[in-house]
């Protein structure tokens, strides 16, 4: 095609529309988005919202690791009891973000097969405290270790480097919240 021949193009024509009334004055205040630009959200994070939903399956497949007598909120409980030492039922309940009925039963189920002890709070005779004892340790250790052959089989074709950046972002993406 030489300069002076142009393509053809394609022109559509749009559907009839009915004409608006001409507007005989001019806004006196600019018209708002119907959604700030602020709040949508970015090719990226939209990407790790969507791979964080994902990670719901990483868990339930680690969860299958777990012992029959240990369903993952007991591990969860005997986890927070290890992190941050021995605590009352209303702050257990605070850190698993769940209703108190719900930590109650976690609690009820560790504390009878021996994992946890409940004794009363000598500040408040009302409450208990719960704190893990060596058997709930025990369980934890071992719990830790099919987590960790869990991980191993699954991400045997990862190199360490793969590893330890993962490691490094997660640490860096709970710390951020």
């Amino acid at each position: 095609m030489t300069t002076a021949q142009t393509a053809p193009t394609l022109q559509s024509t749009p559907p009839a529309q009915p004409t608006p009334p001409a507007r005989t004055h001019l806004p006196t205040q600019p018209t708002q988005p119907t959604r700030p630009t602020q709040l949508t959200p970015t090719a990226p994070y939209a990407e790790l919202a969507r791979q964080l939903t994902g990670i719901g399956a990483v868990k339930r497949e680690l969860a299958r690791s777990l012992p029959p007598d240990c369903p993952p909120g007991a591990a969860a409980v005997l986890t927070l009891l290890e992190r941050h030492g021995e605590m009352r039922l209303s702050r257990l309940t605070e850190f698993m973000g769940v209703d108190i009925s719900v930590t109650s039963r976690h609690v009820t189920h560790i504390a009878d097969r021996g994992w946890i002890e409940r004794e009363t709070d000598p500040g408040d005779g009302r409450c208990r405290i719960l704190r893990l004892t060596p058997a709930g340790r025990a369980l934890l250790a071992d719990l830790g270790a099919r987590y960790t052959a869990s991980l191993e089989r699954s991400l045997r074709d990862w190199s360490p480097q793969d590893i330890d950046v993962l490691n490094t972002l997660l640490a860096r993406l709970r710390s951020s919240f």
